[in-house]
């Protein structure tokens, strides 16, 4: 396995996926939608048929999930006929598929965080999307990794974490819910994680999630106390009382427990949240 194309390498796991096979001397080719639509079924058999990969590593999704509760057919469309699509030009020419997925694949009704070969049964758009992907590369591709993973934070990215720092910094008022939980995820972790897994070649699904889990409000209270700002306060609110366009699982916790067995673990979820302030002001320092 030498030659690997990434789709989605602008976004947040598929830059540094990429810059990470890349220093392994893997011969990396990354695309993005502005190269290559995935929806577009002949285009993307003959892009994929034209690089003669022995892996894809798809990562390329809507993942806005609000987004996707809005526009069901268009999640299904690039997270569901999209990654048909790929499977499809995989089994042409015979080459592996690592799919990126989800904990929304899970309704969050468990308690207890779930593990890799769990029922799956979602309850948004955007999950049900990725279900739909699942289901169709189990369907195409006897070679296949399926890889789930959930509240990714990265440097330059917009998330949850990058949210609640700008609006502390701004003094604006915060509200987190509290019975929502998760696993947050440094992408850093996430990758070299991941390129450990593909490296064993053992096919199947993993739970890639940083140890341990946390609610949203939690996990809002540990960025603020890390960055400082101890004194800021953070009104608790259930989802219920935050009313948004999709509704996430309230208990969406993973377990590595497949991965684990080979080795393959990431720390604990507080210390890369401290790995990636420190990395924050590091660069923020270059850039001085």
């Amino acid at each position: 396995m030498r030659k690997i194309l990434i789709t989605g390498a602008d976004g947040n796991v598929g830059k540094r996926l990429k810059q990470g096979l890349a220093i392994r001397g893997y011969d990396v080719h990354g695309v993005d939608i502005d190269v290559l639509d995935i929806v577009q079924y002949e285009p993307t058999i003959d892009y994929i048929a034209s690089l003669q990969p022995e892996l894809v590593v798809h990562c390329a999704a809507m993942t806005n999930v609000d987004r996707c509760a809005e526009q069901p057919d268009t999640a299904l469309l690039i997270n569901g006929i999209g990654t048909q699509n790929v499977a499809l030009a995989c089994q042409k020419i015979g080459a592996a598929l690592c799919y990126i997925s989800t904990n929304e694949v899970f309704d969050g009704q468990r308690g207890t965080p779930y593990l890799e070969y769990d029922m799956p049964h979602p309850i948004n758009p955007y999950g049900y999307s990725k279900w739909v992907g699942e289901q169709t590369i189990r369907d195409l591709l006897p070679q296949h990794f399926i890889v789930r993973t959930s509240w990714v934070f990265a440097h330059g990215g917009i998330n949850f974490l990058q949210k609640i720092m700008q609006l502390a910094s701004q003094g604006k008022p915060l509200s987190v819910v509290v019975n929502e939980i998760g696993c947050p995820t440094y992408a850093e972790d996430f990758a070299e994680a991941l390129i450990a897994l593909l490296e064993t070649g053992r096919y199947g699904i993993y739970h890639l999630v940083n140890e341990g889990y946390t609610s949203r409000y939690d996990f809002a209270r540990h960025i603020l106390d890390i960055y400082g700002y101890q004194d800021v306060a953070i009104q608790r609110v259930i989802s219920a009382q935050f009313p948004r366009p999709s509704r996430p699982p309230t208990y969406g916790a993973l377990r590595n427990v497949m991965a684990a067995q080979m080795g393959i673990a990431l720390r604990p979820w507080r210390e890369a949240v401290t790995a990636f302030v420190e990395r924050e002001r590091s660069l923020t320092l270059e850039t001085r």
